[in-house]
């Protein structure tokens, strides 16, 4: 479909009703600042791929993003993530983990909008290629535009907890579970996917009642070739070492030296 036919469809009475029903809704809290007109017209783009039916409540909120519970035509539930307009500190954050990424080289677009565009695309495509390697992330279902779609991970219309929320009331037992679970999923995404997550702490790992955990936030990922991966990823290593090891008092864990030849020799 190309421009013409899109902005003819786009300003049709429909989609004005359509967008003036979506901000009617008392469902959103932060309608102006998510749902503007592009984004509107995202969102309907999903539903009429019969990807979307129907949107619920917030279930996690942050400067960057909303996510929104969803649902499909099947009654399957979604994680509907919408990226808000970037602004100046954003767009310079995460250019550092666009410029250098050789998937990306030569795409990086001047317009901001266009660029949430690109770094939504890049959270999908991290997570495609973590999930296609065993990394344990939620399912991508679709992107388009500034919105992405994944596998809900929770339980009834409840999301996961993280592990930050939860670490404390865990056993020495179960958390060292965890932390084997992270380092498994941190060679995983090293060895088999070729990227590093580079932002891995125990505030992007939700834990499931069963105590396996689904690691969440992949946007910033960054494939191994990006100059500065291995400094994202002594960052990630560290992160998850302090955290074990001063916040939750293992101190039996190996050192960060021996985390990351652990990571980086896929665990010889």
């Amino acid at each position: 479909m190309n421009s013409i036919d899109e902005d003819k469809i786009f300003s049709s009475p429909r989609i004005r009703r359509y967008e003036k029903r979506i901000k009617d809704s008392e469902l959103f809290e932060t309608v102006e600042e998510v749902f503007d007109y592009f984004t509107v017209k995202s969102l309907y783009e999903l539903m009429r791929r019969r990807i979307l039916k129907r949107m619920n409540g917030v279930i996690s909120s942050g400067k960057e993003a909303r996510v929104y519970l969803g649902y499909g035509y099947n009654g399957e539930k979604y994680a509907v993530k919408i990226y808000l307009t970037a602004t100046a500190e954003f767009r310079k954050g995460i250019l550092k983990y666009i410029i250098g990424d050789p998937r990306f080289e030569g795409l990086l677009p001047r317009d901001t909008r266009k660029l949430i565009y690109l770094w939504t695309r890049k959270e999908f495509r991290n997570l495609k290629k973590m999930y296609e390697n065993g990394v344990s992330v939620p399912k991508p279902i679709a992107v388009y535009n500034n919105v992405l779609v994944m596998e809900f991970i929770g339980v009834e219309d409840k999301r996961a907890p993280l592990l930050i929320e939860v670490w404390d009331e865990l056993s020495e037992e179960d958390l060292l579970y965890i932390f084997d679970q992270i380092i498994d999923n941190m060679k995983k995404i090293y060895c088999r996917a070729k990227l590093v997550h580079a932002d891995m702490s125990e505030y992007n790992v939700m834990v499931r009642e069963d105590l396996s955990i689904v690691i969440i936030d992949v946007s910033q990922a960054v494939h191994i070739e990006h100059p500065n991966a291995m400094d994202f990823l002594d960052r990630d290593i560290r992160n998850i070492h302090r955290f074990f090891y001063r916040e939750a008092g293992l101190e039996d864990i190996p050192s960060v030296n021996d985390l990351k030849n652990m990571v980086v020799n896929c665990g010889a």
